[in-house]
């Protein structure tokens, strides 16, 4: 049995190494005659490669330097639509942003903003509140003209007109339109306008309220004095009643009656007798000016004066109601053109005074503003169609509404577009985001024949005509051509619209375009 070999021992591997090349060199002298037979069919692979990669014979050598047969260049009549565009990018937005400026000058102390304030994304209709300052709502009401004094009873202009328009617009009676007076009826009709926002109206002047009160007292003064005078009339024109005719007959039979009895008494008391008879004549001349016609000038004339005097207390009464009537402060409205309006950004924040611009604001509706070069601008119309790339790689149509041309010549025009209505996905990844639009300036009416330009050629005439390959167009000047007479029509992207006048045409048709 043989002991095992030690790793450890250096004789050992040694010993390894001289068994291991001895059985290599006993397989070799085994199998000499197939290693001979292997060496030598690789040496004579190797050669045959090496000749046929590099030696070549002189018929090929001929063939590889002779130019190939020359075919023709043809491309095959296409069918469809062709449209020549100007292309621009896009800026996808809400429509027409407009800065919120509110008229803050009124306000009797900072304008600060103590509630009401919208989020991004929250849109304004008429009658909503855009806003709370200092306690007082800022409404909402359809227009164009900004508002920019306080309306009060008697002032007229356009700004009153406005406003009593937008009244009829939310279904409140502010007085004709056509009369450009801020009325009575105008300012009675802010009372309902509070109320549908859930505010109370404005409050009055104290001075105004004070001056109403007493315009009112002195009216009861004077219509007091006018009764009083009037009945002094009623009675100095009447004359002396019955009554008073009875009691004056009476006085004047007491009288002489007295004088009766102290003549027959005492006939010698001279002073006695004359006294009563002077009584007498007096009783008879007091009794006669109740028989005569009676006198009522003077109290005619306190009449007037009372009357007067009412008339001027009324008047009076009539400017200090005037002057109490609500007024819509400057501050507490605010017109919006194209309502529903978006909020886009807010920067009034509860609590700090309004400085400036409170918000932004823009129509409801998603719109495209781009730019585009003088040249190609000219070339568009307002009511132009367009395409628009979604951003699923879809399409969308649209079209334009406003074409804008820059301060100077030189300067790009802003296009802007309204897409077609789209889904609430549609406008959720359009918002933001800059696309691509395409609006055709020239297109055809559906899908028309059409070929490269370099397909058309001038015939002896001065006609267009294109040379359709009836055969294989490797065959070169040996191939059956034909030539066709068309009839051109819209160039576009390098194609042009093609007609043919007599001979056939056909989609998929070889035409010659070069040899």
């Amino acid at each position: 049995m043989t002991a095992p070999l030690d790793a450890s021992n250096p004789d050992s591997e040694r010993t390894r190494t001289r068994a291991r090349w001895a059985s290599a060199t006993a397989l070799f002298r085994r199998n000499r005659a197939l290693w001979v037979t292997t060496i030598v069919a690789v040496i004579a692979l190797t050669a045959g490669l090496v000749v046929g990669r590099f030696v070549v014979s002189p018929a090929d050598a001929a063939a590889d330097t002779t130019a190939p047969a020359p075919g023709l260049v043809t491309v095959p009549v296409a069918f469809g639509p062709l449209s020549n565009d100007v292309t621009i990018r896009a800026e996808v937005g809400y429509a027409d942003p407009v800065p919120v400026q509110i008229d803050t000058a009124g306000l009797p102390g900072p304008a600060v903003v103590t509630g009401q304030v919208p989020s991004v994304g929250t849109e304004f209709s008429a009658l909503s509140v855009a806003l709370e300052l200092a306690g007082r709502p800022v409404i909402v009401l359809p227009g164009d003209l900004p508002s920019y004094r306080t309306l009060r009873y008697g002032v007229s202009g356009p700004d009153v007109v406005q406003f009593k328009w937008a009244m009829r617009a939310v279904g409140l009676d502010a007085g004709d339109p056509a009369s450009n007076v801020f009325d009575e009826k105008a300012a009675d009709a802010l009372a309902s306008l509070y109320a549908q926002v859930g505010y109370a109206p404005p409050e009055v002047d104290d001075t105004a309220t004070t001056g109403l009160r007493s315009a009112q007292t002195a009216v009861s003064a004077a219509e007091q004095g006018v009764s009083a005078a009037q009945t002094a009339f009623d009675k100095a024109r009447a004359g002396a009643s019955d009554i008073e005719k009875r009691e004056a007959d009476n006085a004047v039979s007491s009288a002489q009656r007295a004088l009766d009895q102290a003549r027959a008494q005492t006939p010698d008391d001279a002073a006695k007798i004359g006294d009563l008879t002077d009584a007498v004549e007096l009783a008879k001349m007091k009794r006669g000016y109740l028989d005569a016609t009676p006198d009522a000038g003077g109290a005619r004339a306190e009449l007037d004066a009372a009357r007067t005097r009412l008339t001027e207390a009324t008047a009076e009464l009539a400017r200090a109601r005037q002057g109490a009537l609500p007024a819509l402060p400057a501050g507490e409205v605010l017109y919006l053109t194209s309502l529903p309006r978006r909020v886009d950004s807010v920067e009034a924040r509860r609590g700090a005074e309004v400085k400036g611009a409170a918000m932004v604001v823009s129509g409801a509706t998603i719109a495209l503003s781009g730019s585009a070069s003088d040249v190609d601008a000219r070339l568009l119309e307002v009511g132009d169609k367009a395409t628009v790339d979604l951003p699923d790689d879809s399409t969308h149509a649209a079209t334009i509404t406003a074409l804008t041309p820059g301060k100077q010549s030189s300067d790009r025009w802003t296009v802007t577009l309204s897409p077609d209505p789209l889904t609430p996905a549609q406008v959720t990844a359009l918002q933001g985001q800059n696309v691509r639009v395409i609006i055709p300036v020239g297109a055809t009416q559906g899908d028309v024949l059409n070929v490269p330009l370099a397909a058309l050629s001038a015939g002896p005439g001065g006609e267009e005509r294109v040379e359709v390959v009836d055969g294989d167009p490797r065959d070169g000047d040996r191939a059956p051509t034909r030539l066709v007479t068309v009839e051109t029509g819209l160039a576009a992207d390098g194609a042009v619209e093609v007609k043919p006048v007599e001979a056939a045409l056909s989609p998929g048709d070889l035409v010659v375009v070069g040899r």
